[in-house]
This record gives C-alpha cells, structure tokens and sequence, in this order.
C-alpha cells in the first residue's frame, strides 16, 4: 500500500516516513502543497497524512480540491491543531481520520492501514492459494502449516500477488504498489524480492513468471497455452 505524507517539519516527516515503511507501506514524502499536488498528479496512493500548517497554505486545501475533484482517496489529518472546532472542519472538507500531534506511533500507523483497508475491495481476512496461507490482518505467512518469516517487502509483494491470483502482475505494478518514489524501477528489485520469496516459500514454486510481462501466483500444473512460464 503507498501512501503519501505531507509533513513540513523535517525530523517529523522523516520518522513517520520511516515508521511507515517499517510496518510494510511505500511511503513518499512532500513538504508543501504544491509538492503533494506534482506527486498526486503522477502516482497513485492509497493514504495520504496530511499536515495542516504547512508552508504554502492549510493542508485542509488540498482535501478540499481533492474532493471537489471527486478524488476518494483516504486521508488522515496529523496535525498539532487540537481544539474541536478545528477537528471538525477537517471532518467537514472531507478528512477521514484526525490524529493529534504529538501521537503514538503504532496508533497512527493502525489507524493508515485501516484507512488503506478501507479503500480497498473487500477481501477474505485469510487468502489461501493450495497450501499457501496469507494471514492479511496479522501478516502472518504459512505453506503446509509450517509459519514463515518475511521481511515487510516480502509479504506486500506476496500480498499484492496473492490478491491478484491467477493474474499476471507486472514489474511496473508492483513498483507501483509495493514500492516508493526512491525505487529504481530499471533496477532488479523486483527480481531480487521475487526470488527471497520463493526461496523462503520452499518447493513446489507457487510463483512462476510470464517472460515479458511479469509475475504471477498459480495453483495450476500446466501453464495456459500461449504463456512462457519460469518457474
């Protein structure tokens, strides 16, 4: 899940930033408005954490211009602005969640994946792909019952996959997705998460690839005709 953060206060903006992508989400960072907006307009995210106070305006603005523009994506207000009246306004120009400034970690980062969540299609709380099983709510990952260890890109990838089983996912997907504006999509860190995962995820491989346009999870024993699949 990508998410954008909109934080002036630079030591703030980078510990919510690396907060963020230790508990599995892609994380861009913006310090003024009119950042947010070059970032909105070229990818697309899941959660935006926007500040009120920044530096070309109230971050209430942009929740405001985004709503207007029929834009649903969630966004949670972290803002020092404490007093009711202020939370409800935000409430009012469309925020969807307010968090205090200053704030426990681990409340905000619940409170962002469940916006996350909230956005997305409704999916069942334990994915189970042959004997692959993707706990979603505790991240928890088994294959034949045994309990396996993965690093958060891991588990988004293998998320990611699992929510699309049977689909082809592309290297651009899963940049996209899984990764941050710092990733280097000409880079092999795709191919090198792809191939921790299906040594951690053990034999038979559940994770073949489609020469020329990506990955897929499959539980069948033969590809479909017209695929080229490395398994």
């Amino acid at each position: 899940m990508r998410v954008l953060v909109v934080e002036d206060d630079r030591e703030l903006g980078r510990v919510v930033l690396s907060g963020l992508r230790s508990a599995g989400f892609a994380v861009d960072l913006a310090d003024r408005l009119a950042e947010a907006d070059l970032k909105l307009a070229v990818s697309a995210y899941d959660c935006l954490v926007v500040d009120r106070g920044l530096p070309d305006g109230d971050g209430l603005a942009l929740v405001r211009d985004l709503r207007r523009a029929g834009v649903r994506v969630p966004v949670l207000m972290l803002t020092a602005m404490d007093a009711v009246a202020e939370r409800v306004a935000g409430f009012d120009d469309g925020a969807d969640d307010y968090v205090v400034k200053p704030f426990a970690f681990a409340e905000l980062a619940a409170r962002v994946g469940a916006l996350c969540r909230r956005a997305e299609q409704p999916r069942p709380p334990v994915a189970v792909v042959g004997d692959l099983e993707v706990d979603l709510a505790r991240r928890r990952v088994r294959r034949s019952g045994v309990l396996l260890t993965l690093t958060a890109k891991e588990f988004a990838v293998l998320e990611l996959l699992v929510a699309r089983v049977g689909q082809v996912v592309s290297r651009t997907d899963l940049i996209e997705c899984c990764w941050d504006e710092m990733a280097e999509p000409a880079s092999n860190v795709v191919d090198a998460v792809i191939a921790q995962l299906r040594r951690k995820l053990g034999t038979p491989a559940v994770i073949g690839t489609v020469r020329g346009a990506g990955f897929v999870i499959d539980v069948r024993e033969e590809p479909v005709a017209g695929e080229l699949m490395d398994r």
